[in-house]
């Protein structure tokens, strides 16, 4: 296509309407009435040589061409509005500012402590991930970031990988079963008594089951979670003071290990490691500070060895 032909407003029109899929609310968006909405669809379908949207009810349906194009317009605008945003001196050690975080006591009690100093005026807040839904949390501007495994958010939540997260079986160095079965520290659990010991598990909604009980399903075996814990500081010290096993990032059990009596074992099946992402709301994708605080946020994972 000529894109000498191509009026930028075009492409804002796609946008909204990619992301409202509706006529009335993407022109409400960019303060176009319908009809100079449904005026640019027709210029852009001419110019695309495709139906881009179709109406289903009230809603305008996203072709697979549309669809293609939703991340790299996104991205196009992006790069438009920073291009022509002024140009302003950002100092962290002026900024006052609280920035409120959810996820696992995992990212508490590993990260947090050791970027709680990075600048003298700038205050934390962690929130426990039972707390609520990610992205209805960040519209309301209720958490500035998350960090939690692959969600399932809204189009308008960005989100960067943060690191790898592969389990590894916590049990008491002293765990009865283990020492008399004389499976040393570092050694692989046996299929039999991993699923015959009793498991404690992190679940913040109660439920019974997790990837490790995935894996094990798609091999027809089944294991005995006994204890369902909402924190993994819990499960540590059931698992330190108890004849638990329980599986939990190698993150979190290499640094348990250094103040519990607990030991770490390799686990009998592979078990799907998800990767952890930070997320948050695109409109404070440029936003300095809050660039500033994920860059620290990333740059700390990466000093923590996260990413090994």
């Amino acid at each position: 296509m000529n894109l000498n032909a191509l009026d930028l407003n075009l492409v804002r029109v796609l946008d909204a309407l990619l992301r409202e899929k509706s006529v009335t609310r993407a022109g409400e968006q960019i303060g176009l009435s319908q009809p100079a909405v449904s005026a640019a669809l027709n210029r852009l379908r001419h110019a695309l040589n495709d139906q881009l949207f179709v109406r289903r009810g009230n809603d305008m349906v996203p072709t697979p061409r549309a669809e293609s194009l939703a991340e790299p317009v996104r991205a196009a605008l992006r790069e438009i509005e920073r291009a022509f945003q002024p140009a302003t001196d950002f100092d962290p050690a002026k900024l006052e500012r609280t920035f409120t975080l959810m996820g696992a006591d995992f990212f508490s009690m590993l990260l947090m402590p050791s970027i709680a100093g990075v600048a003298p005026g700038v205050s934390f807040r962690f929130l426990d991930s039972a707390i609520g839904d990610v992205s209805k949390l960040l519209q309301e501007d209720r958490i500035d970031l998350a960090l939690e495994r692959p969600l399932e958010v809204a189009e308008w939540v960005s989100s960067v990988a943060l690191f790898g997260s592969p389990f590894a079986i916590i049990a008491a160095r002293d765990n009865a079963a283990l020492c008399q079965a004389g499976i040393a520290e570092g050694e692989e659990v046996p299929l039999d008594f991993f699923c015959a010991l009793p498991h404690a598990l992190r679940s913040i909604d109660g439920s019974m089951s997790g990837f490790t009980d995935d894996a094990l399903g798609r091999i027809g075996l089944a294991r005995r979670v006994t204890l369902a814990l909402p924190h993994f500081q819990a499960v540590a010290l059931a698992v330190a003071g108890g004849p638990y096993l329980a599986a939990v990032p190698t993150q979190f059990a290499v640094a348990a290990a250094k103040t519990l009596p607990i030991g770490i074992y390799r686990a009998p099946i592979p078990i799907q490691s998800p990767a952890v992402r930070m997320y948050w709301h695109a409109r404070r994708d440029d936003e300095p500070p809050h660039r500033w605080i994920r860059e620290q946020i990333l740059d700390e994972v990466g000093r923590l060895g996260f990413k090994d």
